[in-house]
């Protein structure tokens, strides 16, 4: 294969969700007269419109319940966000080629799974064939060296890069996260870096799989999760990296140990800064949630920012952990209760107002500093509401202060 050719592909494996999936691609699929493809080969995740806190939200859920019953597919009923219940289950593996029915589906890139998202249209043909058509895409690599300071993360780095090559910096080719700074991040962390590569207008965010992948994998089989793998014959893990003397369309190289904390003023992640040049911006509500800031990593951050503190008075902070998991593990080591003495008011893990689901959405001239991946305008509620991006570790700061805070401040006087 070359860039640019377009070629038809197999497809290992397909996801969808409760907002874009059975609604919408049954009726496309009665009305090409066919059923699946493979059910076994389909992951369904229901994540958008739990709890099912409104007369549409409650017929939804039970048509994609009925659904999942009647099509006999893999169905993970309200157990998180679809991108990180998936890998946590075990559905993904490094060489596999994944779709799924939404824009952040390149998260699955940081278990080294080439994975993308299509509309209900391409999806039902997925559904229906089994196969899609892709054109091959270049590989723009973001080189980052050198070891993060205690304070930053994967989203300050996925921030300024939105910042430095703007929202269609990515140019719906493939990115590719690579440096020594990559190789040191945890897991979940990764995710964040592939998950964030669409707002880089990518098509695919990838890291190549290591180590640490390897023990992630590792792990999930030694729950005894691993029951949903696909039984797929996978190449090596350790070939799967970009060959030394390979044609890139882009090569940018970033310095992780000059970053500083980062957000982004509304209403786009392109419009980011760092935390020190936002001035003193009051804020209403700090929001830690979405499959971008809302994992057990991101909640551990926040909590040890927060320490013993309480949040400033007038500010609500809204914690909706990524899914289930991410939330027991949280509740056992301390992290959540942590979070929970700071002031943080718990929420269904699910994608809520992130994707402008749910009651609890952003009213007008409302302030928002959130670790969700996006803040276009009226995303997480009223148009006239102003939503900041930050880290998790600069929501947790923000809420002691009222106002856009470094949590580097913090960090070094831990209670």
């Amino acid at each position: 294969m070359a860039v640019g050719e377009v070629v038809t592909v197999r497809v290992d494996l397909a996801m969808i969700h409760d907002s874009g999936g059975p609604r919408r691609v049954a009726p496309l699929l009665a009305e090409l007269g066919t059923g699946l493809h493979n059910p076994d080969q389909v992951v369904l995740i229901s994540d958008h419109y739990v709890p099912g806190d409104s007369d549409e939200g409650r017929q939804i859920l039970r048509f994609t319940r009925d659904w999942a019953e009647r099509e006999e597919v893999v169905f993970h009923d309200s157990q998180g966000i679809c991108h990180i219940v998936l890998p946590q289950q075990g559905h993904l593996r490094p060489g596999m080629f994944v779709v799924g029915g939404d824009s952040h589906s390149c998260t699955g890139g940081a278990m080294g799974a080439y994975m993308f998202g299509v509309g209900a249209t391409d999806m039902a043909g997925v559904l229906a064939t089994g196969e899609t058509w892709i054109k091959v895409p270049g590989t723009i690599m973001l080189e980052w060296q050198g070891v993060l300071a205690d304070g930053v993360g994967a989203k300050d780095m996925m921030l300024h890069t939105c910042g430095l090559i703007g929202m269609d910096g990515g140019e719906y080719q493939a990115i590719e996260y690579s440096g020594d700074t990559i190789t040191r991040l945890p897991i979940q962390e990764r995710m964040t870096l592939a998950n964030m590569a669409a707002e880089l207008g990518a098509q695919a965010g990838l890291i190549a799989p290591d180590k640490v992948t390897t023990e992630f994998l590792a792990a999930i089989a030694a729950h005894d999760s691993n029951h949903y793998s696909r039984s797929l014959e996978l190449p090596d893990a350790a070939e799967l990296c970009t060959d030394t003397d390979a044609e890139l369309l882009r090569h940018h190289r970033l310095d992780a140990s000059a970053l500083q904390p980062q957000v982004a003023a509304p209403h786009s992640p392109a419009n980011a800064m760092p935390v020190s040049d936002c001035g003193n911006t009051a804020v209403d509500v700090a929001y830690i949630g979405a499959c971008t800031g809302a994992k057990y990593h991101d909640m551990q951050a926040a909590a040890r920012v927060l320490g013993k503190r309480r949040i400033a008075p007038g500010v609500r902070m809204m914690l909706a952990p990524a899914s289930l998991q991410d939330q027991q593990l949280a509740a056992a080591d301390g992290t959540l209760q942590t979070l929970q003495d700071a002031g943080a008011q718990l929420l269904p893990s699910a994608c809520g107002i992130c994707a402008g689901y749910g009651a609890d959405r952003l009213a007008a001239d409302t302030v928002c500093i959130s670790s969700t991946a996006r803040n276009f305008k009226g995303r997480m509620g009223d148009p006239a509401s102003q939503v900041w991006l930050g880290s998790p570790m600069t929501v947790a700061a923000s809420a002691l202060t009222g106002r856009i805070s470094d949590p580097r401040e913090f960090l070094a006087t831990v209670q």
